[in-house]
């Protein structure tokens, strides 16, 4: 009678829930049968996924943070373990999260930062990307789903990822967490291709370099190492780009243990650019350095700075100097006229003009082989490997299109670059800003060299490193006053270091 009683009670309290949970249950069932493992994993989910919700309104920040993290451990998450949802979702899921969350407490959203160069120029492209959903030049009709995947990529998580770092970077606070967490990923990161180097790769990244990617990793008898990034190209341009936003950071920071902890971790990224074998990353240390250089407004450092870049540019290019390290030889061959995969890569380019001179908007965003027939005019355009992310927005969107991107990158870049030496004052704070416009730069001649410039997780990184330049001058009074504190205290802790020293002296001498 009791045991009825207890069940009556739960079946009461309980069975909505209960039902809710089988409902669901059911639809999964449906979904793995009608759509494979893919959606059934997705509907098993959702419980999750309200969950998560829940603790993302509770606790705004965790989320925010989550983003960075996940974004920078999502090719070694897929390639570890085999996640059966595509790996834009996560992403885009927590970055869409995060505005949601903003639009509805309002108070935060802080819509007066939008409205700045960098949200008009991202604005433009998505634009023009949007237009793209009419372009049929391979004449196989407009596919919605097709343009709207490719679309998400190349262009909508700008506006995502802008919109997310201008809404949550704000204050100089969360701005130092952001650095000291995306030091702690690139130290990790380094720490990868160590253990890589010594130990070995895992049982998921074996596989990968069987799949075919070892003919691109193992060149010339070295190894290219990857860390945790799709390939050794996107994980060397970003060590490049990288290395050069610490070693501002370090400069210009006169937190102690600020300038020890970023000088740490920029040279762990130049340990892990060399370790990469990717010689573009060379490019974009040379590019980054020499806008900061414009952008440090002082002798002081613009003399060493150059001085320092100018003997590593010639110990690499005029040099044999550390000829018998392999990683350090291969890069060394970036400054070859006679380099063999230069030349193949212009013949490529030049082949794919031919084609494109009748193609001023491109082939059409989202096109592969897998949707344009091989007796198509553009086939050979759909397969091509680009080797490069502004060739591969050249394909697909034409030279129209490619001027556009190209046009808006440099609003972006020239904007954050006038921020830098006209509006702030605080040289800590314009040594952070110089060093992310100095990053977003150098990186860019990594998309020339490579298609790294939409791979995870250099999109948040580089992009929202950009937004979060734009919204400095709205926290450089507070940032001067958090500096001014931490100052007296780091002032005040050697002053107590220097008095215990002279009463140890004091002792020693009456013992």
């Amino acid at each position: 009678m009791s045991s009825n009683v207890r069940y009556s009670g739960i079946t009461r309290e309980e069975g909505g829930r209960v039902l809710l949970l089988f409902l669901l249950f059911l639809l999964a069932l449906y979904k793995f049968y009608t759509a494979g493992f893919s959606a059934f994993a997705t509907i098993c989910l959702l419980p999750a996924a309200v969950v998560f919700v829940y603790l993302s309104f509770k606790f705004r920040m965790m989320s925010f943070w989550l983003l960075f993290v996940v974004n920078y451990f999502l090719h070694f998450g897929y390639r570890t373990f085999n996640i059966p949802i595509p790996m834009s979702l996560p992403n885009e899921l927590i970055m869409l999260m995060l505005l949601m969350i903003a639009i509805i407490d309002t108070k935060d959203l802080h819509a007066e930062r939008f409205l700045n160069l960098m949200g008009l120029a991202i604005g433009v492209w998505c634009a023009f990307c949007t237009l793209e959903l009419l372009n049929d030049t391979c004449g196989i009709g407009i596919d919605f789903a097709r343009w709207f995947t490719a679309a998400r990529l190349m262009a909508f998580q700008l506006i995502y990822i802008f919109l997310v770092f201008s809404i949550y970077i704000s204050n100089p606070k969360i701005l130092h967490q952001y650095l000291i967490l995306w030091g702690c990923l690139t130290i990790f990161a380094a720490f990868w291709v160590w253990k890589q180097k010594t130990f070995g790769f895992t049982n998921g990244e074996n596989i990968f370099l069987q799949s075919g990617a070892m003919r691109s990793h193992f060149v010339g008898g070295i190894m290219r190492y990857f860390s945790i990034y799709s390939d050794a190209a996107n994980y060397g341009c970003s060590m490049g780009a990288t290395s050069v936003a610490f070693f501002i950071f370090a400069i210009t920071t006169k937190i102690r243990r600020y300038k020890v902890f970023f000088l740490v971790t920029a040279l762990l990224a130049t340990y892990g650019m060399f370790q990469s074998g990717t010689r573009t990353a060379i490019f974009c240390m040379i590019v980054g350095f020499t806008l900061y250089i414009f952008l440090s407004k002082s002798f002081k450092i613009a003399v060493p700075v150059t001085i320092f870049f100018v003997f590593f540019v010639c110990l690499l290019a005029f040099t044999k100097i550390g000829n018998g390290n392999n990683q350090i030889r291969r890069m060394r061959s970036a400054f070859s006229s006679t380099d063999a995969s230069r030349g193949a890569r212009e013949m490529n380019q030049e082949a794919m003009r031919k084609y494109m001179k009748e193609a001023p908007w491109g082939i059409g965003m989202g096109l592969s082989g897998e949707n344009v027939p091989p007796n198509n005019k553009y086939y050979l355009m759909s397969i091509v490997p680009p080797d490069s992310e502004y060739v591969n927005i050249w394909l697909r969107t034409g030279k129209i299109g490619l001027t556009v991107f190209l046009s808006c990158l440099g609003v972006i870049l020239l904007g954050g670059c006038i921020i830098v030496f006209f509006k702030l004052k605080n040289p800590a704070l314009r040594g952070i800003g110089a060093g992310l416009c100095c990053a977003f730069a150098g990186f860019q001649v990594g998309a020339y060299g490579n298609q790294v410039l939409m791979q995870f997780p250099n999109g948040v990184i580089y992009f929202g490193g950009m937004a979060i330049v734009y919204v400095l001058p709205w926290l450089e009074t507070e940032f001067q006053e958090l500096e001014n504190h931490k100052l007296a205290l780091q002032e005040e802790h050697r002053r107590q270091r220097e008095e215990k020293k002279k009463k140890s002296r004091v002792k020693g001498l009456f013992s």
